[in-house]
């Protein structure tokens, strides 16, 4: 491989790097190599793009892949580290030749010096330091690494001041908060190392905010407050890499609990085979989230006795091409914790997970998520025991990108509930136990959503309850395959999947009888211009009930016949069985 060399364009906006036309993200190339095409960024439509924000875009890519392979460097053989120390010693002269800060950032980011936003500097920093961190522990480097204690300042003083102004602001909650303080902790980490000091991060932590994020941006069941998956994650990749060295005994009794109820929530999201589910804002399925998800496992599986992760991790490795980070050994110091189980029931976030049948399903009635939160209260997403999604929550596009931005943030995106074919109102819904219910979506109408995991199949019941005639609905939208059979005037089948994957079956019933319509929509927000074909479910009254009852085709007894009376569901099984389920909670 060629001598690496360092970008010496500044970064951009990374969101920008997406094709306006299918709202795709656009093809990385090998981001090692900082020349830009010259046909432009390729899209997989093929679309060639080339413009000051695609470039600036990508100039972020390759910066921060950059610090990653500095940090495999500095782990590596003495060849490898020599390398490393020049590259980093070329970044700290480019750094020190910046203005204190980008005179390209848009009016609303928060600005870096070598990027337009501060949290991608944060970000880019942390690796930096490692690096630096990584190489402190070889005595045979051959240059004083005390010539990057000024840029290591540097770099510290710029993430300090931008979070300090994040506190100004009241937005101490902020994701960028917490990768701000894992900035200012692992670069005084590093300082330490040089000097031949054991870096204190457990009380760094406590000085420079990462502990106050942790109780304060963390709800009591475990989620990340924003409640979206990605934004979960990439909050918890923080602070673990902040603690680089840490005794894992020796961590406050409170911030070891946080960091355990977070691991305990993507065990306990996740399908049997390891899927995460993309709740909220954040990549459907993108290869740099994959490679994060890989390591947050690794580190969590360092610091939590029996691999909490294992599973999450090697459902990742499917869609992530980039081995581990090399220096990930021994990050944290002493025996692991105990590991909390899984949870299944997240009151505060307002997300339950439910598993019957060969279905793995999980109703969002929380709050609304603040600007990473969607309209899509009572949403009941399904998947398969294998990954299969075969009704999703949807993820989001690059952020750029507004109009498909819109759409996956939508009401209309999601298997959740309209009424007169408008969208919901950003707002909160609530959960008890396997109920959930929001009354604020649209005025004058209350709608809850019942869950019931038996072992034979999963009912799903829906009460929509207006205060005048309205235009009632029910969405399903795939993520598979759909096909859809009429069993008479009031009864529906449904068969999701298919092609070699996990296949599922539904029944649909609904009171007063409602008319079942295909519709189009763009399909997960990997690939917009991918189209699927759902279903509207709708009526016009006061009052609706629409019934579902869904089985993985292995399942066995299969249901053979739904039907409704005043106040009860009731399932007829194919052994001559009948279960009697309540309408109401």
């Amino acid at each position: 491989m060629a001598a690496l060399t360092i970008p010496q364009e500044s970064g951009g906006w990374w969101h920008a790097y997406v094709c306006p036309a299918h709202g795709v993200e656009l093809d990385h190339g090998d981001l090692l190599d900082d020349t830009f095409p010259a046909a432009g960024a390729a899209c997989r439509y093929g679309c060639r793009l080339d413009t000051d924000a695609i470039r600036g875009a990508r100039a972020v890519l390759v910066h921060q892949a950059t610090a990653r392979r500095l940090r495999n460097l500095a782990a590596g053989e003495p060849v490898e580290r020599r390398e490393a120390v020049r590259l980093l010693r070329e970044y700290a002269t480019l750094y020190a030749g910046l203005p204190s800060a980008h005179s390209g950032s848009a009016d609303w980011m928060l600005r870096g010096r070598l990027f337009h936003q501060a949290l991608t500097e944060g970000i880019w920093a942390v690796n930096i330091a490692h690096a630096v961190r990584t190489l402190a522990t070889h005595h045979e480097v051959p240059v004083a690494l005390d010539t990057l204690v000024p840029f290591l300042g540097a770099l510290r003083e710029t993430a300090g001041a931008a979070r300090a102004e994040l506190l100004r602001k009241g937005e101490a909650r902020s994701n960028y908060t917490a990768w701000l303080a894992a900035a200012e902790i692992s670069c005084l980490s590093a300082v330490a190392a040089v000097s031949g000091t054991e870096p204190d991060t457990t009380g760094l932590a406590e000085e420079y905010g990462l502990n106050t994020h942790l109780r304060t941006a963390v709800n009591p069941d475990g989620w990340e407050w924003e409640g979206s998956t990605y934004y979960h994650l990439f909050v918890l990749h923080a602070y673990l890499l902040a603690l680089r060295g840490a005794r894992a005994d020796h961590l406050p009794g409170d911030i070891a609990a946080v960091l355990g109820a977070m691991v305990s929530v993507l065990a306990g999201i996740a399908t049997p085979d390891g899927t995460l589910p993309a709740l909220h804002d954040g990549p459907y399925r993108r290869a740099g989230q994959a490679a994060e998800i890989v390591e947050v496992a690794a580190l969590a599986d360092q610091l939590f006795a029996g691999a909490p992760l294992k599973r999450v991790a090697r459902a990742a490795e499917r869609d992530s091409p980039d081995p581990l980070p090399a220096d990930l050994a021994g990050w944290f110091a002493g025996s692991p914790l105990p590991a909390l189980p899984p949870r299944r029931v997240f009151p505060d976030a307002g997300y339950a997970v439910f598993r019957s049948a060969g279905v793995h399903a999980l109703l969002d009635a929380g709050p609304h998520g603040g600007g990473h939160g969607h309209q899509d209260k009572l949403s009941l997403y399904l998947y398969a025991d294998d990954g299969t999604a075969w009704q999703p929550d949807p993820g989001q596009v690059p952020y750029a990108h507004r109009t498909f931005r819109r759409y996956y943030a939508s009401t209309a995106a999601h298997p959740s509930f309209r009424v007169d074919e408008s969208e919901q109102r950003p707002c909160d819904a609530t959960l008890s136990g396997d109920v959930g219910r929001c009354e604020q979506a649209y005025d004058g109408v209350t709608a809850t959503r019942r869950i019931v995991a038996d072992r034979r199949y999963l009912l799903d019941i829906l009460v929509l309850e207006a205060d005048t005639e309205r235009r009632l609905s029910a969405q399903l939208r795939p993520g598979a395959a759909l096909d859809v059979v009429a069993l008479g005037p009031d009864q529906s089948r449904t068969v999701w999947g298919a092609g070699g994957v996990a296949v599922m079956t539904g029944r649909h019933l609904a009171r007063p009888p409602a008319e079942f319509t295909v519709v189009a929509h763009p399909g997960p927000a990997d690939d917009p211009v991918r189209t699927r074909h759902g279903i509207d479910w709708s009526l016009t009254s006061r009052h609706a009930v629409f019934v579902s009852v869904y089985q993985a085709t292995e399942s066995e007894p299969g249901v053979r016949r739904v039907s409704l009376s005043d106040r009860s569901v009731h399932i007829e099984l194919a052994d001559g069985t009948v279960a009697t389920h309540p309408i109401g909670a």
